[in-house]
Protein backbone atom coordinates (compact mmCIF):
# COMPACT_ATOMS: atom_id res chain seq x y z
CA UNK A 1 0.00 0.00 0.00
CA UNK A 2 1.18 3.55 -1.00
CA UNK A 3 2.63 5.69 2.56
CA UNK A 4 0.95 8.70 2.71
CA UNK A 5 1.56 12.08 4.43
CA UNK A 6 -0.73 15.19 5.10
CA UNK A 7 0.19 17.75 2.17
CA UNK A 8 0.77 19.89 4.96
CA UNK A 9 4.40 18.60 4.90
CA UNK A 10 4.75 21.20 1.83
CA UNK A 11 3.83 23.73 3.64
CA UNK A 12 5.35 26.88 2.09
CA UNK A 13 5.79 25.01 -1.11
CA UNK A 14 4.11 27.19 -3.29
CA UNK A 15 5.47 30.74 -1.44
CA UNK A 16 9.04 29.48 -2.29
CA UNK A 17 7.97 28.79 -5.52
CA UNK A 18 6.49 32.24 -6.16
CA UNK A 19 9.58 33.60 -4.63
CA UNK A 20 11.74 32.61 -7.14
CA UNK A 21 9.61 33.07 -9.49
CA UNK A 22 9.25 29.61 -11.13
CA UNK A 23 5.75 28.23 -12.03
CA UNK A 24 5.47 24.66 -10.61
CA UNK A 25 2.48 23.02 -12.71
CA UNK A 26 5.33 20.90 -14.82
CA UNK A 27 7.30 19.50 -11.55
CA UNK A 28 3.98 18.66 -9.62
CA UNK A 29 2.38 16.93 -12.89
CA UNK A 30 5.56 15.36 -13.01
CA UNK A 31 5.18 13.83 -9.72
CA UNK A 32 1.19 13.27 -10.06
CA UNK A 33 0.47 16.71 -7.51
CA UNK A 34 -1.38 19.85 -8.25
CA UNK A 35 -1.49 22.98 -6.74
CA UNK A 36 -5.15 22.49 -5.52
CA UNK A 37 -3.38 19.29 -3.07
CA UNK A 38 -1.43 21.48 -1.32
CA UNK A 39 -3.81 24.22 -0.93
CA UNK A 40 -5.67 21.30 1.25
CA UNK A 41 -3.71 20.72 4.61
CA UNK A 42 -5.54 17.88 5.28
CA UNK A 43 -4.96 16.12 1.99
CA UNK A 44 -2.92 12.78 1.85
CA UNK A 45 -0.67 12.59 -0.59
CA UNK A 46 2.10 10.16 -1.73
CA UNK A 47 5.25 10.43 0.46
CA UNK A 48 8.02 9.43 -2.67
CA UNK A 49 6.19 12.07 -4.53
CA UNK A 50 6.71 14.72 -2.02
CA UNK A 51 10.22 13.77 -1.46
CA UNK A 52 10.77 13.73 -5.32
CA UNK A 53 8.45 17.19 -5.84
CA UNK A 54 11.32 18.64 -3.28
CA UNK A 55 14.20 17.49 -5.62
CA UNK A 56 12.54 18.20 -8.79
CA UNK A 57 12.26 22.00 -7.76
CA UNK A 58 15.26 22.47 -6.93
CA UNK A 59 16.92 21.46 -10.03
CA UNK A 60 14.51 23.04 -11.75
CA UNK A 61 15.00 26.38 -10.41
CA UNK A 62 18.90 25.55 -9.61
CA UNK A 63 18.57 26.48 -5.88
CA UNK A 64 20.31 24.14 -3.91
CA UNK A 65 18.51 25.40 -0.98
CA UNK A 66 14.66 24.65 -2.18
CA UNK A 67 13.93 22.52 1.02
CA UNK A 68 15.38 24.73 3.34
CA UNK A 69 13.62 28.10 2.24
CA UNK A 70 10.77 26.17 3.37
CA UNK A 71 11.62 25.50 6.43
CA UNK A 72 12.61 29.15 7.27
CA UNK A 73 9.16 30.81 7.54
CA UNK A 74 8.10 27.77 9.40
CA UNK A 75 5.94 27.85 12.59
CA UNK A 76 4.80 25.84 15.56
CA UNK A 77 1.21 26.44 13.96
CA UNK A 78 2.23 24.53 11.10
CA UNK A 79 2.50 21.45 13.01
CA UNK A 80 -1.67 21.29 12.53
CA UNK A 81 -3.86 19.90 15.37
CA UNK A 82 -0.62 18.59 17.30
CA UNK A 83 0.74 22.39 17.72
CA UNK A 84 -1.73 23.32 20.85
CA UNK A 85 0.05 20.60 22.85
CA UNK A 86 3.60 21.00 21.43
CA UNK A 87 3.25 24.53 22.94
CA UNK A 88 2.02 23.64 26.42
CA UNK A 89 4.76 20.68 26.89
CA UNK A 90 6.99 21.28 29.87
CA UNK A 91 10.03 20.85 28.49
CA UNK A 92 12.08 20.14 25.51
CA UNK A 93 12.07 16.76 26.51
CA UNK A 94 8.35 16.57 26.31
CA UNK A 95 7.86 18.00 23.26
CA UNK A 96 10.05 15.65 20.99
CA UNK A 97 8.46 13.03 22.70
CA UNK A 98 5.09 14.49 21.34
CA UNK A 99 6.08 14.50 18.13
CA UNK A 100 7.82 10.90 17.99
CA UNK A 101 4.09 9.64 19.44
CA UNK A 102 1.65 11.96 17.10
CA UNK A 103 4.37 11.95 14.03
CA UNK A 104 1.75 10.09 11.65
CA UNK A 105 -0.77 13.12 12.12
CA UNK A 106 2.58 15.66 10.74
CA UNK A 107 4.95 13.99 8.48
CA UNK A 108 4.86 10.10 8.50
CA UNK A 109 7.98 9.63 7.01
CA UNK A 110 9.73 11.09 9.35
CA UNK A 111 12.24 8.66 11.53
CA UNK A 112 13.63 10.49 14.75
CA UNK A 113 15.78 9.30 16.95
CA UNK A 114 16.78 11.05 20.45
CA UNK A 115 20.40 9.66 21.78
CA UNK A 116 21.98 10.84 24.82
CA UNK A 117 25.46 10.93 25.42
CA UNK A 118 27.13 12.09 28.11
CA UNK A 119 26.66 15.97 28.01
CA UNK A 120 25.59 15.75 24.49
CA UNK A 121 22.20 14.57 22.84
CA UNK A 122 21.64 13.86 19.15
CA UNK A 123 18.08 14.24 17.55
CA UNK A 124 18.67 12.43 14.75
CA UNK A 125 16.50 12.30 11.80
CA UNK A 126 15.84 10.42 8.61
CA UNK A 127 13.33 10.74 5.81
CA UNK A 128 12.34 7.27 4.69
CA UNK A 129 10.87 6.56 1.32
CA UNK A 130 9.07 3.31 -0.08
CA UNK A 131 11.26 3.43 -3.31
CA UNK A 132 14.93 4.46 -3.04
CA UNK A 133 15.50 8.50 -4.33
CA UNK A 134 17.36 10.92 -2.99
CA UNK A 135 16.28 13.37 -0.29
CA UNK A 136 18.47 15.84 0.20
CA UNK A 137 15.90 18.66 -0.03
CA UNK A 138 13.30 16.93 2.15
CA UNK A 139 16.17 16.61 4.81
CA UNK A 140 17.38 19.65 4.86
CA UNK A 141 13.18 20.75 5.58
CA UNK A 142 13.01 17.93 7.99
CA UNK A 143 15.67 18.87 10.26
CA UNK A 144 15.18 22.85 9.51
CA UNK A 145 11.42 22.62 10.81
CA UNK A 146 12.86 20.70 14.48
CA UNK A 147 15.37 23.77 14.81
CA UNK A 148 12.86 25.87 14.80
CA UNK A 149 10.53 23.76 16.95
CA UNK A 150 13.28 23.84 19.68
CA UNK A 151 13.64 27.27 19.20
CA UNK A 152 10.07 27.60 19.43
CA UNK A 153 9.39 25.93 22.78
CA UNK A 154 12.98 27.20 24.38
CA UNK A 155 13.12 30.76 22.94
CA UNK A 156 16.49 32.70 23.54
CA UNK A 157 17.45 29.63 25.90
CA UNK A 158 18.02 27.35 22.50
CA UNK A 159 21.79 26.91 21.85
CA UNK A 160 22.12 23.96 19.91
CA UNK A 161 25.99 22.41 19.50
CA UNK A 162 26.22 21.81 15.82
CA UNK A 163 23.18 21.27 12.74
CA UNK A 164 24.94 17.23 10.66
CA UNK A 165 24.15 16.61 7.25
CA UNK A 166 25.06 13.49 5.25
CA UNK A 167 25.23 15.27 2.16
CA UNK A 168 27.47 17.46 0.70
CA UNK A 169 27.62 21.47 1.64
CA UNK A 170 25.60 23.88 -0.97
CA UNK A 171 27.43 26.34 -2.96
CA UNK A 172 26.58 29.37 -1.31
CA UNK A 173 25.72 28.80 3.26
CA UNK A 174 24.31 31.81 3.60
CA UNK A 175 20.56 30.60 4.18
CA UNK A 176 22.22 27.33 6.81
CA UNK A 177 24.10 30.20 8.95
CA UNK A 178 21.31 32.80 8.59
CA UNK A 179 18.37 29.77 10.34
CA UNK A 180 20.77 27.43 12.36
CA UNK A 181 22.91 30.05 13.73
CA UNK A 182 25.93 27.04 14.73
CA UNK A 183 28.21 24.95 13.62
CA UNK A 184 27.30 23.40 10.57
CA UNK A 185 28.54 19.80 9.48
CA UNK A 186 28.54 18.45 6.09
CA UNK A 187 29.56 14.82 5.19
CA UNK A 188 27.95 13.88 8.65
CA UNK A 189 27.69 10.05 10.05
CA UNK A 190 24.05 11.40 10.54
CA UNK A 191 21.38 13.64 9.55
CA UNK A 192 20.54 15.53 12.99
CA UNK A 193 21.25 18.47 15.64
CA UNK A 194 23.71 18.12 18.30
CA UNK A 195 22.57 19.94 21.49
CA UNK A 196 23.74 19.82 25.27
CA UNK A 197 22.13 17.72 27.50
CA UNK A 198 20.52 20.33 29.58
CA UNK A 199 18.68 21.74 27.23
CA UNK A 200 16.13 18.67 27.30
CA UNK A 201 14.94 19.46 30.61
CA UNK A 202 15.20 23.25 30.52
CA UNK A 203 11.24 24.57 31.72
CA UNK A 204 9.25 25.92 29.00
CA UNK A 205 7.62 29.43 30.15
CA UNK A 206 4.45 28.95 27.90
CA UNK A 207 3.53 25.77 29.32
CA UNK A 208 -0.12 25.29 30.95
CA UNK A 209 -0.37 21.79 31.88
CA UNK A 210 -4.37 22.33 31.64
CA UNK A 211 -4.35 23.25 28.00
CA UNK A 212 -1.60 20.39 27.03
CA UNK A 213 -4.66 18.18 29.03
CA UNK A 214 -6.84 18.99 26.67
CA UNK A 215 -4.66 19.38 23.35
CA UNK A 216 -4.27 15.28 24.58
CA UNK A 217 -7.86 14.55 25.00
CA UNK A 218 -8.23 15.79 21.86
CA UNK A 219 -5.65 14.23 19.74
CA UNK A 220 -6.53 10.86 21.12
CA UNK A 221 -9.98 11.58 20.40
CA UNK A 222 -8.30 11.35 16.66
CA UNK A 223 -6.33 8.37 16.90
CA UNK A 224 -7.14 5.52 14.18
CA UNK A 225 -5.63 3.37 12.32
CA UNK A 226 -4.23 5.51 9.48
CA UNK A 227 -0.49 5.16 10.75
CA UNK A 228 2.22 3.54 9.02
CA UNK A 229 2.48 -0.34 9.07
CA UNK A 230 4.50 -2.42 11.16
CA UNK A 231 6.93 -2.97 8.17
CA UNK A 232 7.10 0.78 7.79
CA UNK A 233 8.28 1.91 11.54
CA UNK A 234 10.71 -0.86 11.55
CA UNK A 235 12.43 -0.21 8.51
CA UNK A 236 12.62 3.89 9.43
CA UNK A 237 13.99 1.90 12.78
CA UNK A 238 16.74 0.18 11.09
CA UNK A 239 17.12 3.66 8.90
CA UNK A 240 18.46 5.11 12.04
CA UNK A 241 20.16 2.44 13.93
CA UNK A 242 22.06 0.81 11.03
CA UNK A 243 24.88 3.14 11.24
CA UNK A 244 24.90 3.59 14.62
CA UNK A 245 25.90 -0.03 14.76
CA UNK A 246 22.45 -0.80 16.77
CA UNK A 247 20.22 -2.24 14.51
CA UNK A 248 19.91 -5.92 16.29
CA UNK A 249 16.42 -7.42 16.02
CA UNK A 250 16.42 -6.72 19.98
CA UNK A 251 16.46 -3.09 19.34
CA UNK A 252 14.20 -2.60 16.78
CA UNK A 253 11.85 -4.88 19.19
CA UNK A 254 12.66 -2.33 22.11
CA UNK A 255 12.06 0.63 19.77
CA UNK A 256 8.74 -0.81 18.93
CA UNK A 257 7.75 -1.38 22.28
CA UNK A 258 7.55 -5.23 21.93
CA UNK A 259 9.56 -8.21 22.48
CA UNK A 260 11.68 -10.00 19.44
CA UNK A 261 9.33 -12.99 19.33
CA UNK A 262 6.03 -10.57 18.92
CA UNK A 263 7.85 -8.64 16.07
CA UNK A 264 9.32 -11.57 14.12
CA UNK A 265 5.71 -12.96 14.64
CA UNK A 266 4.32 -9.63 13.60
CA UNK A 267 6.79 -9.59 10.59
CA UNK A 268 5.75 -13.21 9.29
CA UNK A 269 2.23 -12.38 9.44
CA UNK A 270 3.34 -9.55 6.98
CA UNK A 271 5.42 -11.58 4.94
CA UNK A 272 8.69 -10.54 5.76
CA UNK A 273 11.49 -11.49 7.72
CA UNK A 274 14.06 -8.94 9.79
CA UNK A 275 16.99 -9.63 7.66
CA UNK A 276 15.30 -9.12 4.59
CA UNK A 277 14.40 -5.92 6.23
CA UNK A 278 18.19 -4.86 7.17
CA UNK A 279 19.57 -5.91 3.63
CA UNK A 280 17.12 -3.72 1.97
CA UNK A 281 17.82 -0.87 4.32
CA UNK A 282 21.81 -1.69 3.60
CA UNK A 283 20.74 -1.09 -0.50
CA UNK A 284 19.35 2.15 0.55
CA UNK A 285 21.87 3.20 2.44
CA UNK A 286 25.31 2.15 0.69
CA UNK A 287 23.76 3.85 -2.51
CA UNK A 288 23.67 7.36 -0.34
CA UNK A 289 26.92 6.50 1.11
CA UNK A 290 28.40 5.75 -2.15
CA UNK A 291 27.64 9.19 -3.88
CA UNK A 292 29.04 10.98 -0.91
CA UNK A 293 32.45 11.66 -2.42
CA UNK A 294 33.72 12.46 1.08
CA UNK A 295 33.29 9.11 2.53
CA UNK A 296 35.75 6.55 2.20
CA UNK A 297 35.26 2.75 1.25
CA UNK A 298 36.29 1.84 4.80
CA UNK A 299 33.82 4.19 6.59
CA UNK A 300 30.60 3.28 4.58
CA UNK A 301 31.98 -0.09 5.53
CA UNK A 302 31.64 0.61 8.98
CA UNK A 303 28.36 2.33 8.67
CA UNK A 304 26.80 -0.31 7.48
CA UNK A 305 27.32 -2.91 9.64
CA UNK A 306 31.04 -4.47 8.82
CA UNK A 307 34.06 -5.08 10.80
CA UNK A 308 35.71 -5.95 7.83
CA UNK A 309 36.00 -3.79 4.81
CA UNK A 310 36.31 -7.50 2.75
CA UNK A 311 32.81 -8.67 4.21
CA UNK A 312 31.20 -5.55 2.67
CA UNK A 313 32.77 -6.04 -1.03
CA UNK A 314 31.49 -9.42 -1.37
CA UNK A 315 27.99 -8.69 0.17
CA UNK A 316 28.41 -5.19 -2.86
CA UNK A 317 29.02 -7.55 -5.45
CA UNK A 318 26.42 -10.02 -4.40
CA UNK A 319 23.84 -7.08 -4.31
CA UNK A 320 24.90 -5.26 -7.49
CA UNK A 321 26.99 -6.93 -9.72
CA UNK A 322 30.75 -5.66 -9.21
CA UNK A 323 32.46 -4.08 -6.35
CA UNK A 324 31.54 -0.65 -4.64
CA UNK A 325 35.18 1.25 -6.17
CA UNK A 326 34.13 0.23 -9.71
CA UNK A 327 30.56 0.89 -9.32
CA UNK A 328 31.44 4.85 -7.71
CA UNK A 329 34.02 5.17 -10.36
CA UNK A 330 31.07 4.37 -12.92
CA UNK A 331 28.89 6.80 -11.62
CA UNK A 332 31.94 9.34 -12.48
CA UNK A 333 32.01 8.68 -15.71
CA UNK A 334 29.69 10.83 -18.22
CA UNK A 335 26.56 9.50 -20.10
CA UNK A 336 26.77 8.92 -23.86
CA UNK A 337 24.43 10.94 -25.24
CA UNK A 338 21.47 8.83 -26.87
CA UNK A 339 21.04 8.32 -30.57
CA UNK A 340 18.90 10.58 -32.49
Amino acid sequence: MTKLVRAAVLTNYLEVTQYLSFNPRDVLAGVGLNKAQLQAPETRISIDAAVRLLEDSAAATGCQTFGLSMAESRQLSDFGVVSLLLSHQRTLRDALAVVVQYRHLMNNSLAIFIEEAGKMVIIREEVVTEAPMPSRQATELAIGVMFRLCAAVLGSHWHPYSVNFMHQAPDNLQLHRRLFGCTLEFGSEFNGIVCPDASLDMPNPAADPAMARYAQNYLDSLQNNDGASLLFEVRKAVYLLLPMGRATIEQVAQSQGMNVRTLQRRLKDDGCVFNDLINEVRRDLVLRYLDNPGYSLGRIADMLGYSMASSFTRWFITQFGMPPAAWRAAQKQPKAPADS
